[in-house]
């Protein structure tokens, strides 16, 4: 039997370099050097499998409309994205850090609605929602260290990984609202049609993985 095409899509950055290692030790490493390459769509060492190179917020909306069988996201763009359409089917253990409210110490014991920037607009509204309190969402796409220092927002929601940066702004971690890893996605179609080269890969990874923590 021919073994179907498979298309995984990787975002750029620390997921990127830290899924590698993992296809890698389930056969599977890309043609071309990723570091130096500037092609989207990489072939591999396996002439059925294809690997897309995009931003993270957009992994799971290829996956979710096909274009992608199976895509490597973070839980935190997964929340974000509200996951329809796709089933997760691995914690990859990679990527770790946490989704936190972050800002001045104090900063959201005040009385009243919050103003609170972010990029995780849907996770911060979920969440402060569940504390019962209003929130006056800002939406950011970077530098969002800066808000509360300039009293644009009260405080922010960001993914948390040292808190460097957060303690060299005079800044500091104050809510946990979940913790972050980098998850196998797939969609129902992939799922159903090529089930046999899926389950193999995943099998493999979680084996891997098996092992990996095993030895810890």
């Amino acid at each position: 039997m021919s073994q179907q095409n498979i298309i995984i899509a990787l975002s750029k950055g620390r997921i990127f370099k830290d899924t590698l290692p993992l296809l890698a030790h389930v056969g599977i490493t890309p043609k071309d050097d990723p570091e130096t390459t500037r092609k989207l769509i990489l072939d591999t060492n396996h002439a059925h499998i294809k690997l897309l190179i995009l931003r993270a917020s957009d992994v799971p909306i290829y996956v979710q409309y096909g274009a992608a069988d199976l895509g490597v996201a973070g839980k935190d763009v997964l929340m974000e994205h509200g996951g329809e359409g796709l089933f997760e089917l691995l914690d990859l253990n990679i990527a770790r850090c946490k989704l936190m409210v972050a800002g001045k110490p104090g900063s959201t014991d005040q009385p009243g609605r919050l103003r609170v920037a972010t990029k995780y607009t849907h996770s911060a509204e979920c969440y402060f929602a569940e504390q019962g309190r209003q929130i006056e969402l800002i939406k950011l796409y970077g530098s969002m260290e800066l808000a509360p220092l300039v009293d644009l927002s009260d405080c922010i929601v960001d993914v948390v990984d040292t808190g460097n940066t957060l303690r060299a702004n005079g800044l500091e971690p104050l809510l946990h609202i979940a913790d972050i890893s980098s998850r196998l996605i797939v969609n129902r179609a992939a799922q159903k049609l090529k089930h046999r080269e899926i389950a193999d890969l995943v099998r493999q990874l979680d084996e891997y993985l098996a092992a990996e923590a095993a030895t810890a």
